[in-house]
């Protein structure tokens, strides 16, 4: 397996430019406001363009196949165009995949049992795939049946169907409010909100309102054994300080360390990585 199936080419004018496999796309770019390295030729010469510019559009998605996949560092995904210009992978988020992988192995040997961790927002199933990778027990919970259904095809195209996975089609802080209830708890809790959202029975989700009672009611899903706590997002208001200080004030007393930083798309050694959202971990 090819573990460069991604790879950032370009960026600048608002605009970058990435290859999914043999596939390479344009797409906006609202942080890049620096000017594009690579000449106009090689832009031009992209498989297709997503534009926002007179309402969301790509120009030559006819010559994009139904479906791709690509190999990233040893996981598999399955690749299509959306109407909102999203391909069902979110590589900025590697460097936390390949972490997840790791401390769900270490703690694994540590405890002498499978991890149990929840992954929130969970999309088409990148964070559920690296924690599986690393031998951990996880639940997927996404509002879109659609999503979820993407992950899961993820999921087989990586040989995980036999893996300890629930999948959950349900609004988050409903299916919380009832993990609690239940006395579930969980070991490392993923989430990655969105800025704004919808559940699956039309509940509106607001990261600027609803992200702090969200964690508090993490907090009481947490095993006497934790992990810790993965918080991302791409709303451009919540930096890596803010991430840190919504995490330490929740978890902060109960010890453990945190990591935030900026979550980035990387190309080659000379092409200039472009910042996508930030990060916080909190590691017990």
């Amino acid at each position: 397996m090819n573990p460069n199936g991604y790879e950032l080419l370009d960026s600048g004018n608002f605009q970058k430019l990435e290859r999914f496999g043999e596939v390479v796309l344009s797409r906006p770019c609202a942080q890049a406001v620096w000017k594009q390295t690579l000449s106009t030729i090689v832009w031009q010469k992209a498989t297709a363009t997503f534009f926002r510019d007179g309402g969301n559009q790509w120009r030559g998605r006819d010559r994009l196949p139904g479906t791709w996949d690509i190999g990233v560092d040893g996981t598999r995904f399955q690749l299509s165009s959306t109407d909102f210009g999203h391909l069902g992978i979110f590589p900025e988020q590697r460097d936390q995949w390949k972490r997840i992988r790791e401390v769900c192995g270490d703690y694994r040997k540590k405890h002498n049992r499978a991890p149990r961790v929840l992954n929130l927002f969970a999309y088409s199933g990148g964070s559920t795939l690296a924690a599986a990778h690393g031998g951990a027990e996880v639940c997927h919970v996404d509002a879109s049946k659609g999503m979820v259904d993407w992950a899961r095809k993820n999921a087989t195209l990586n040989g995980l169907d036999e893996k300890p996975i629930r999948w959950i089609v349900d609004d988050v802080t409903k299916f919380l409010d009832r993990e609690h209830r239940r006395e579930r708890s969980y070991d490392l809790i993923i989430l990655d909100p969105p800025s704004y959202g919808r559940g699956a029975k039309g509940e509106i989700f607001k990261i600027e309102n609803d992200l702090p009672p969200l964690l508090s009611l993490i907090g009481k899903l947490m095993s006497d054994q934790p992990l810790g706590v993965l918080l991302s997002c791409h709303t451009p208001e919540l930096t890596p300080i803010s991430l840190h200080h919504l995490l330490v004030q929740q978890f902060g007393s109960s010890g453990g360390s945190l990591e935030q930083g900026e979550m980035q798309l990387r190309g080659a050694a000379n092409v200039l990585p472009v910042p996508s959202g930030s990060f916080c971990w909190w590691l017990k």
